[in-house]
This record gives C-alpha cells, sequence and structure tokens, in this order.
C-alpha cells in the first residue's frame, strides 16, 4: 500500500467529497505528495473544501496529523533531567499569559519548551512582546534550547521552519481558500507542531468570544475535544481549559505594556484576572508533568521572577533595561457614572493593532511600544469624565482610527454585574 501510484488525488478529493473516509495510507501519501509538490495546490484546496464540509473522523485526523509531522523533524527531550511540559493559547486580546507563566513553571521543576509565534491581526504574538524587551532573541538553535531548558529550565523561541513544513504550506492555502475555519485542520495544524516539538505533556488554553477565534462555546468545546483527542492518540497527556475572552485579560493589549503587566505578576502584584488564569494553566501544567508543588508559592518568592531574568538574559536580553516608550499618548474617557459591565475584546484588540501593536500580514513591522492600557475592571465603578483607555503609538494619525474601534467598546450601567468567570470548561 505504500506504493505512491495505488493511489490518486482526484480519486481521493471524490472520496472524501462524497463523506467517505480515507485511509491512512492514503492521507499519509496525499500529505508527503502535496509537501512535496506533486499533488497540486488546486487538488489540494479542492481536497481542504472537501474537508470543510465533510470533516475528518477520529482515526483520519490522527493520520492527517501524524503525516504533517512526518514532513518534518521530531524534536526530542529525552535527555533532559525535568519532565517536559508546554502550554498552547489560541490566542486572545491582552493574552500575556505565557510570560509569567513559562519561568513560574519552571521555577517549579518543569522544563517548559514553549515555541511560540508572531501576532496577525488583532491578538498579539508572544514572540512581538518579548522583542521590546532590549536585546532579547527569538531564534534558537536546538542546541542552545536544549542548553537553556537544562540550565534555566524555562524557552521561549520561535519555532523553526524544520518542524510540519507541511502546515506552513496548507495553512497558506486554506488562507486563501476560505477554509481557515475548519476545526479539523485548525486542530492539526496547532497539535502537528506541538506534538512534533516533543514535549510529553501539553495544556491549552481554548479561548472563546468576542476577542477570540472561536467565538462561541459550542465551537471552542469541539475544537479543544478534538485537540485533546490529537494529543492522546498521540501519547501526549493533553488537557484543555476552555477560557472566557469576551473581555480583554489583565489591563493592557499591545507589546511593551504586557511585558509590563507580567513583571507585575512576578512581582506578586498585577491584575486578578491575568493572577488567576496564571495560576490555574501552572496548576494543569504541573499536575500534567507529574510535579507536586504550588506555584502560588514559587510566585510569592519571588522564583519565578529569577528565572524570568534567568530566561530572558539566556536568550540576549537585558531584564533590567528600561522598556520602549511611545512617542504619543492619547486619553479616552468615561461616558457616563455607573459600573462597568462589558468591554468588548474585539474592540480593544482592533485599537491595539491599529495603533501599531499588530500585523494586517506577515513580515509586518510592529511597534514595540504600541498598545492600549485601561483602568478599570468589569464591575468597577467609574465617573464621567475620568480616564478609561491610554493609547499608546509611535505614529499621532493612527489615534483617530483606534478610538474609533473604541466608540462602543464599554457599556457602563447604573446596576453592578458580577464578570464572569475565567475559566469556563475542563476537558480531558
Amino acid at each position: 500500500m505504500s506504493d505512491a501510484s495505488v493511489f490518486d488525488a482526484v480519486e481521493l478529493i471524490r472520496r472524501k467529497r462524497d463523506g467517505n473516509s480515507l485511509s491512512g495510507e492514503a492521507i499519509k501519501w496525499l500529505i508527503a505528495t502535496y509537501t512535496d509538490g506533486g499533488v497540486s495546490a488546486e487538488q489540494m484546496s479542492a481536497m481542504a473544501m472537501a474537508i470543510f464540509f465533510q470533516g475528518l473522523s477520529r482515526e483520519e485526523l490522527a493520520a492527517w496529523t501524524k503525516a504533517m509531522i512526518a514532513t518534518g523533524q521530531r524534536m526530542d527531550f529525552s535527555t533532559l533531567s525535568r519532565p517536559t511540559v508546554d502550554k498552547h493559547s489560541t490566542g486572545g486580546v491582552g493574552d500575556k499569559i505565557t510570560l509569567a507563566l513559562t519561568p513560574l513553571v519552571a521555577a517549579c521543576g518543569a522544563a517548559v519548551p514553549q515555541l511560540s509565534g508572531r501576532g496577525l491581526g488583532h491578538t498579539g504574538g508572544t514572540l512581538d512582546k518579548l522583542e521590546s524587551i532590549p536585546g532579547w532573541r527569538a531564534e534558537l538553535s536546538n542546541a542552545e534550547m536544549l542548553a537553556q531548558l537544562n540550565e534555566v529550565g524555562a524557552v521561549v523561541c520561535a519555532a523553526g521552519a524544520g518542524l510540519a513544513p507541511a502546515d506552513a504550506k496548507l495553512y497558506a492555502l486554506r488562507d486563501v481558500t476560505a477554509t481557515i475555519e475548519s476545526i479539523p485542520m485548525i486542530a492539526a495544524s496547532i497539535m502537528s507542531k506541538k506534538i512534533a516539538e516533543g514535549t510529553a505533556s501539553l495544556v491549552l488554553d481554548v479561548k472563546t468570544g468576542s476577542g477570540a477565534f472561536m467565538k462561541t462555546h459550542d465551537d471552542s468545546h469541539v475544537l479543544a475535544q478534538t485537540m485533546v483527542e490529537i494529543g492522546s492518540d498521540a501519547g501526549v497527556k493533553t488537557v484543555a481549559l476552555i477560557t472566557g475572552m469576551d473581555t480583554p485579560l489583565g489591563r493592557s493589549a499591545g507589546n511593551a505594556v504586557e511585558v509590563t503587566e507580567a513583571l507585575e505578576v512576578l512581582a506578586g502584584g498585577g491584575p486578578s484576572d491575568v493572577v488567576e488564569l496564571t495560576l490555574a494553566l501552572a496548576a494543569e501544567m504541573l499536575a500534567a508533568a507529574g510535579i507536586e508543588a504550588d506555584p502560588g508559592v514559587a510566585l510569592a518568592s519571588g522564583e519565578a521572577m529569577d528565572t524570568w531574568r534567568a530566561m530572558i538574559r539566556a536568550q540576549g536580553g537585558d531584564p533590567t533595561a528600561p522598556l520602549p516608550q511611545p512617542k504619543f499618548t492619547e486619553v479616552v474617557t468615561a461616558k457616563a457614572d455607573g459600573y462597568l459591565t462589558e468591554m468588548d475584546a474585539m474592540a480593544v484588540g482592533v485599537a491595539a493593532w491599529r495603533l501599531g501593536a499588530g500585523r494586517a500580514r506577515q513580515g509586518d513591522v510592529v511597534q514595540a511600544s504600541a498598545g492600549v492600557t485601561w483602568t478599570a475592571s468589569l464591575g468597577d465603578l467609574v465617573h464621567k469624565g475620568q480616564p478609561l483607555f491610554a493609547l499608546h503609538t509611535d505614529t499621532a494619525e493612527r489615534i483617530e482610527r483606534a478610538e474609533q474601534a473604541l466608540a462602543d467598546a464599554v457599556k457602563i450601567s447604573p446596576q453592578p454585574a458580577s464578570p464572569p468567570p475565567i475559566v469556563l470548561e475542563r476537558i480531558s
């Protein structure tokens, strides 16, 4: 069955279009041959659309993910003395959790190989945030990554092109064929890279709400369940938390402003929602790695901050250097007296993006100092005219459009309302 002549792309497309299953060998051939150029973009576009409408069974999805991994290298952390555990977030506004979480979990005894990406659109990228630290570099060789995990226990760096190269090619195709929203292919895209990364256990933070890729809890549940199944089928201990993203996390969205907030958390302060989610994910990661430790103790003792400083220094950064400051700051005030009952995550994310914190297309340059900060959280009492948002940018002409994005971002009501829970569901 391994002979390529057994398979024909058109016949496989027809099978999936008509709702039939593809064998593991057929999927392996399809992915490998597409990556090598033997299956055309037109043919894979048709297959992607067939999968969009017909889906993939659990068996097909396991085979699809395995085939994507097989197109590249797979990292090996078996020489490390610590158990490995990673976290992946599907992305949201103000989601700076990785910054404090990675050194926190490492301070508790795990090795955390956090391969991250850059932002696109309204959701910020972890690498963009860290690159606001003078000297810090994202690109590490595998040898450098292993050495840092041995010495520090934590690394946040760019994923190499050698991990699941089929994914990059397929993602670009899906982007221009209206098949990005296919849950099976989203799940395979994320999990192929995470499994190829070589971690023994994985905790997923699947966002749901206006500022998330998945807008509804039902869709987020399906995606989380699908990824947990893929991980389990591949021998990676996988747990998912579904967390709310109708409201942005913390009190900042951008690059340097989010690093500042993460440092507040590591220093024992920071917004309560950021602290709560950081500790919840840390507890899940430590449990998955089989480590009995209280992350709250490591946070309070300063051990997590020490690990942060070591992690930044190991990648050429200066943890004591001042972060970039914006050339221009504009304040947006509250329009009424009352309680803050809504803050739209998407609107805040778009404002930060328009200020220069994000990019419209891959390769765009971002501003390290750009972003939005705010002074009140859900449930807080605010007064008309008090500062509510601060808009930060190096480009003054960006401010007007950012203000437009925030025009209807908040709701102020006479009666208080309790903020929704951060963690909505756990799937294992």
